[in-house]
């Protein structure tokens, strides 16, 4: 199971969707994030995702 980040979620409501503290007590967090548009379960990138994406797209030169 993992942590939610509370600091995260309350900031994102506060300040992306200008919710009033009430509104954000009567949301659940999956309804916050679905107003964003983001998706709960998502992890950051990881360094090997980077890397992979970064062999998979290389930066070229416009030279």
């Amino acid at each position: 199971m993992r942590c939610l980040d509370f600091g995260g979620l309350l900031r994102i409501a506060l300040t992306e969707l200008r919710l009033t503290p009430d509104a954000f007590w009567r949301l659940t967090p999956a309804e916050i994030m679905q107003m964003t548009g983001r998706d709960l379960n998502q992890r950051p990138m990881g360094r090997r995702r980077l890397e992979e994406l970064a062999a998979a797209f290389p930066d070229q030169d416009k030279g």
